[in-house]
């Protein structure tokens, strides 16, 4: 678990960077994240019960929050969802060329026949017009949730995943798997407020870290 401490001293860091954004036509870099799984597609059920889709959906709408009331809304950012609703992969695509993201962003979180295993793995697409720009925000998001969560990083790879390939071409594009389900310690994790918010944190503090590709 996240000491509260390290959340808020993480929340103080950020505040003087948000200023310094970079925006679009609008005043703000547009954000669209992409909670996986939803409705009839539960995604990875834990160890502990829990399910991928809720777990991402928390995740995503805490992000939106603190941009809200934390940074004074200094991106414009949507989700794909707000409910326990499946979307198709071609209209959570379709979404981030209708809003005109700046990022697109699809959270998950990862299972194993291996009960050992853990850690964040962050895929990017293997080709298209931002893929370097993806690879350089997907690295960034591993150092971060390294320092920042304390999660082990499993690397930074390549996949040809349809919402990645379908929106690479307009905006950098990655999708993130925050941790085991299957791992009783990282499913535990997941579960409490407080470290949720210090993944939300460590996220945006990426998108404001980078603001030279928004």
């Amino acid at each position: 678990m996240v000491p509260l401490l390290t959340i808020l001293t993480l929340a103080f860091w950020l505040m003087p960077l948000v200023s310094s954004g970079q925006s679009n036509d609008v005043g703000k870099a547009v954000i669209v994240i992409d909670p996986g799984h939803g409705g009839t597609d539960s995604g990875a059920i834990g160890i502990n019960g829990i399910q991928e889709k809720d777990m991402v959906l928390k995740v995503g709408k805490e992000m939106a929050r603190l941009n809200d009331e934390l940074f004074g809304e200094s991106f414009e950012i949507y989700l794909t969802r707000y409910t326990d609703t499946l979307i198709s992969l071609g209209d959570r695509a379709f979404l981030a060329k209708k809003f005109n993201a700046n990022l697109f962003v699809s959270l998950h979180c990862n299972h194993s026949s291996n009960p050992s295993a853990v850690g964040v793995e962050v895929y990017v697409p293997n080709y298209g017009k931002y893929m370097r720009e993806s690879i350089l925000l997907a690295y960034q998001l591993q150092k971060g949730l390294r320092q920042n969560i304390g999660f082990e990083s499993r690397g930074v790879k390549f996949a040809n995943f349809q919402v990645l390939r379908e929106t690479v071409d307009y905006c950098p594009t990655v999708l993130v798997e925050l941790g085991f389900l299957s791992d009783r310690d990282e499913a535990h994790h997941l579960t409490q407020d407080e470290n949720v918010m210090a993944i939300a944190l460590s996220i945006l503090s990426c998108f404001i870290r980078l603001k030279m590709i928004l």
